[in-house]
């Protein structure tokens, strides 16, 4: 009787580790790889500073010297919620079409490491609704103020609170991004994180107003809300009834939105499958 021959071990066979630009570099072919994307910030960059445009032209009739500046003037509410309600949905469509189409799995399968897919994600969204906001903050402030030159009303860019409206308004897109992809990693249906990243920049802060001190602290806590006043160019009559937002309180905002929802789905991720 004989025994059979013992076989060797074998060794897994493993990759070089992946690399976080790795990562960067596979998340930026995926967006761009997207044919609609660049339509979509095309059309949104053209109707932001278009609408900015049909502001200053209402407004000019009535403006014929040197005069303050008027942010609503170059950043009108109209064009600036829809560049929130594009930017928020795009960064939770960057998500949810992947946990959609099935892809999301192929991804941990070869990036075990899901926190550091979400923040590779989440660089690559920042970094391109950035230069986005940039595009459109800084389009729009020059469209308007060409517009007003002619009457003599215009404004250079180192006149009081325009370069914080100026950053203010281009941050605003990358905030509403990283929100959406946020929110797209913890609810994973698109159809709820689109209907909850809608309603939570712009729905939500309508509701609460500034007459009562609990009211008022919930809605300066809302991004909208901030972006307002860090455009606002005046100081709150400290006589009215209200409870006017501050400009670092609202700076704060901008800040924790997107770092409170990122980290959060950082966390999630890390311990549920997808």
């Amino acid at each position: 009787m004989t025994t059979p021959a013992p076989v060797p071990p074998t060794t897994a066979v493993t990759g070089p580790p992946v690399r976080f630009r790795d990562l960067l570099a596979s998340e930026w072919i995926k967006l761009r790889s997207l044919r609609s994307s660049p339509w979509t910030m095309a059309l949104t960059v053209l109707f932001v500073i278009g609408s900015s445009a049909v502001a200053t032209l209402a407004d000019s009739t009535a403006r014929s010297g040197p005069a303050e500046f008027l942010p609503f003037d170059a950043y009108p509410p109209a064009g600036y919620w829809t560049l929130v309600l594009v930017a928020g949905s795009v960064g939770a469509l960057t998500v949810v079409s992947e946990y959609s189409s099935g892809l999301i799995r192929t991804t941990t399968v070869a990036v075990p490491a899901r926190g550091s897919v979400v923040l590779a994600k989440a660089a690559v969204t920042a970094a391109l609704w950035t230069a986005v906001g940039t595009v459109i903050s800084t389009g729009s402030f020059l469209v308007s103020q060409a517009i007003l030159s002619e009457r003599h009303a215009g404004v250079p860019l180192t006149h009081p609170g325009v370069l914080r409206a100026l950053v203010a308004s281009a941050l605003l897109a990358p905030v509403c991004a990283l929100i959406g992809l946020g929110l797209g990693v913890l609810l994973r249906h698109s159809a709820a994180t689109l209907v909850t990243t809608v309603f939570t920049l712009l729905m939500l802060p309508p509701m609460f107003s500034e007459s009562a001190r609990w009211s008022a602290d919930i809605n300066h806590a809302m991004v909208s809300a901030a972006w307002k006043r860090l455009v606002q160019t005046w100081e709150p009559d400290p006589g009215s009834l209200g409870y006017p937002a501050t400009v670092p309180g609202s700076w704060i905002v901008y800040a924790l939105w997107p770092l409170i929802t990122v980290a959060l789905a950082v966390l999630v991720i890390r311990r549920r499958d997808v």
